[in-house]
């Protein structure tokens, strides 16, 4: 039990830290003129917590638990993340068409390197490379871009609005303001509903930097404090490490990511959900990877290449067709689901459970 203890506080330290990180990264980036895109791909799509978590399980010798998670999180993001996205807030979305190329093309590299396996310290030598060519690529791309750092103009405007009714306010003028209309206060004032991320955009640019990185040491602390709890349950319940960290710890850790995913869509900064999907994708299959093979080698066990890879090129691409049309629907988000959905019953029940090791 207090295994389970151990994982679940993780967990809780996790997602707190994940909220706080979402307004931290629009201050910054409002601060600094820096792309929001490249700050939620550098600070979300780079998953600190998955790769402390996985390279902890490595070390302890769940090497099965470290590649489930590799593989289950990437999956996730198309079948949990972006599909709850799209059910709870379906919304317009404009991605470069060679970002979308490089997501589909992301779970090719690792079927690539799979193959060859045992995995090595110089294949995850080379696939770190490849992540920081994307980052680099990126960096490039989005600095020589005519789109503003911050996409929507309505939370500049209602920012705006605000600080002038503010002003208007502290000289007893009246206030007069647009939608979404005026709070009464209990004694008959009017006065704006803050904007999302009004607290943010107070912050410099360096401040909501540097709260940025606390929230993310927060992340990477619940995810450490998760690798420790995680071979106590293997142990007391039974469950093979692969099927274990593709499915159970995938799901804990995804709600990470549908924070930064669903979150920021729902406030107006649609930039770091797909910042988050996107990178998150590529940086499973790629720096992830390649950072837990620095730790020590990884032995692929049997069903991900007859299974689990399969599945993941199916909803990478499909999430890849979706994105591409420009709009994010409910329905989208229903068929991804449920294809995960499908893919975790089979996962857990066909391949998951096996007898305790009492020696």
């Amino acid at each position: 039990m207090s295994a389970v203890f151990v994982f679940v506080s993780g967990a809780a330290l996790l997602i707190y830290s994940a909220e706080k990180l979402i307004g931290y990264l629009v201050g910054a980036a409002k601060g600094l003129r820096i792309s929001l895109f490249l700050l939620a791909v550098i600070f979300t799509g780079i998953e600190f917590d998955d790769v402390f978590y996985a390279v902890a399980a490595n070390l302890e010798d769940a090497d099965g638990v470290a590649l489930g998670v590799i593989v289950g999180t990437a999956l996730s993001l198309p079948g949990i993340v972006l599909a709850l996205a799209a059910i709870i807030t379906p919304t317009k979305v404009t991605v470069p068409r060679d970002y979308l190329v490089a997501f589909a093309a992301a779970p090719l590299v690792m079927i690539f390197f799979v193959l060859k396996a045992p995995l090595t310290v110089v294949d995850g030598t080379v696939l770190v490379a490849l992540f920081a060519l994307f980052i680099a690529y990126v960096a490039v791309r989005e600095s020589r871009s005519g789109t503003p750092v911050f996409r929507d103009a309505e939370i500049h405007e209602a920012y705006a609005l605000v600080r002038e009714a503010e002003a208007k306010s502290a000289g007893r003028s009246p206030v007069s303001v647009a939608s979404p209309g005026p709070a009464v206060l209990p004694h008959g004032e009017a006065r704006t509903p803050r904007p999302p991320f009004a607290e943010e955009f107070e912050l410099s640019g360096w401040a909501g930097l540097g709260l940025a990185v606390l929230a993310l040491a927060g992340l990477v602390i619940g995810a450490a404090t998760m690798g420790i709890g995680t071979k106590g349950i293997l142990e007391d319940y039974g469950l093979e490490g692969t099927v274990f960290g593709a499915t159970i710890a995938t799901l804990v850790l995804t709600i990470e990511d549908v924070f930064l995913t669903v979150e920021p869509s729902r406030k107006g900064a649609p930039e770091i959900g797909v910042g988050n999907v996107i990178g998150s994708v590529i940086f499973s299959v790629t720096g992830k990877l390649g950072i837990v093979l620095l730790a020590g080698t990884l032995v692929v066990g049997p069903h991900v290449l007859s299974w689990h890879l399969p599945a993941l090129v199916v909803l990478t691409w499909l999430a890849g067709y979706f994105l591409s049309t420009g709009q994010l629907k409910r329905w989208h988000g229903y068929t991804l689901l449920s294809l995960y959905l499908v893919y975790w019953t089979v996962s857990f029940f066909a391949f998951g459970l096996i007898p305790a090791d009492t020696q």
